[in-house]
């Protein structure tokens, strides 16, 4: 079971747990914020099982995502993508404020689940993108990132990889790494076993050892358009393939994919992260939902459940300020930035409603569909055994680096499958 805040053993972890940012940050804080790479240990050594990585779009997001993590005695995530909360962004919630929302919050509710702090979908399209990404990624892992997603799936293979290679020196060594093979786009462009070793073979042969990696497994980012869903069974090619080289897999995704899928991936394959955005924002606002986590539309729009999420009254004013602006249902995520603060002057009893919503919608799935719950007290295993905040890397280096130069990398590229499905705007 989890450790009380107020024991040595608990004290203990938080005085060797907490990387060197986290530390200098919340020097008197007893939230145990640490690298990803224990949560996916946590994970890997329950077997079978994934956490969610929650994109805290809002505070009260996050409120109700970590009170549902210590009632599971779950590890987790929260984290934020570059296009919700970067620079372009659409949230309150971004990459240099997300870990001080979490300590305090961590704080406030006396938490000892362990959190890490993750920076997702940090996208690369480009050298100006790279550019910004060496100044960048530095200040976010300053202000308490401890996990990262480099995205440069956008990009062909090789400068997927290339670009991957380039920025990893601004990544600090004891933090989570993820990975992309493949833009999340549904079921085109899908990735292929062939792809995402040629990324991991040359991440390998140039000492990186990402904890994750994600594929274009088949779902899609937002609301769903159609029900195709997660292909289970080209997840677990691809991870089968990669088992030599000690990743774990991350689920991105998953609003739109049923419980009975989402336990498959949990079970047939090696995924121990799973992304959750688009459910948690409607839970949050009271919106009507299926099982899917996707929102129920009626004529295209989105249906609020009376007594449920924020009050009527300011949901009829964002619905107001969508319609003026001709938002589709996809669009409202646009809402959460200038519409933060006035869901924070709700009355209490309503944010209470809100996070409680959040809760119960992410400890069902904790418990009854990513079989996450226990898996605290694993992480404090882990970060025992290490003595440290780093356990250091999965995977050792198999690969030959003179096969890997950036002339031989161009050269490999041109043999991949360049089809990546359509262009667009796939960010989130």
């Amino acid at each position: 079971m989890a450790w009380s805040n107020q024991s040595k053993e608990y004290a203990k972890l938080l005085e060797i747990g907490r990387p060197p940012n986290i530390a200098a940050l919340f020097p008197n804080s007893k939230a145990l914020i640490v690298s990803g790479k224990f949560i996916d240990r946590a994970l890997k050594a329950k077997g079978r099982a994934m956490t969610i990585a929650a994109n805290g779009r809002s505070h009260l997001i996050i409120r109700g995502v970590l009170a549902a993590a210590q009632r599971a005695e779950a590890a987790c995530i929260v984290e934020i993508a570059k296009s919700e909360g970067g620079h372009d962004f659409y949230c309150a919630v971004n990459y240099w404020n997300m870990a001080r929302q979490v300590d305090a919050l961590a704080n406030e509710m006396g938490l000892t689940i362990p959190v890490a702090i993750h920076a997702d979908h940090y996208a690369i399209k480009g050298d100006k993108d790279l550019a910004l990404a060496k100044v960048q990624v530095p200040t976010m892992f300053e202000a308490g990132i401890t996990s990262i997603a480099i995205d440069a799936s956008h990009l062909p293979d090789d400068q997927n990889l290339l670009n991957s290679i380039a920025i990893n020196a601004s990544i600090p060594k004891w933090a989570g790494l993820e990975c992309e093979v493949g833009e999340i786009k549904g079921d085109v462009g899908l990735s292929t076993v062939e792809d995402a070793l040629f990324l991991i073979q040359g991440l390998n042969a140039n000492d990186i050892f990402p904890d994750w990696i994600a594929l274009n497994n088949g779902t899609t980012h937002g609301i769903q358009a159609s029900s195709a869903g997660i292909q289970v069974e080209l997840t677990a090619e691809i991870h089968q393939a990669l088992k030599p080289y000690g990743l774990s897999g991350a689920q991105h995704g998953t609003s739109g994919n049923s419980s009975e899928r989402l336990k498959r991936i949990a079970k047939e394959t090696n995924t121990t992260k799973a992304n959750v955005a688009t459910a948690l924002q409607m839970v949050s606002w009271g919106v009507e939902i299926d099982d899917f986590g996707n929102a129920l539309l009626k004529d295209g729009n989105l249906v609020k459940v009376p007594g449920k999420g924020m009050s009527e009254e300011l949901w009829a004013e964002m619905v107001a300020f969508g319609a003026a602006k001709n938002f589709k249902a996809g669009d409202f995520k646009s809402l959460n930035l200038p519409f933060e603060n006035k869901i924070m002057s709700q009355p209490k009893a309503i944010r209470d409603r809100m996070a409680k919503g959040v809760e119960d919608f992410v400890y069902n799935l904790l418990t009854n569909v990513f079989s996450a719950d226990g898996t605290a007290p694993l992480a404090y295993e882990a970060i025992l055994k290490a003595g440290s905040y780093d356990p250091g890397p999965k995977g050792t280096r198999i690969e030959d680096p003179n096969e890997w130069t950036a002339e031989k990398i161009k050269i490999k590229g041109l043999s991949l499958t360049p089809d990546k499905g359509p262009k667009g705007n796939y960010d989130d």
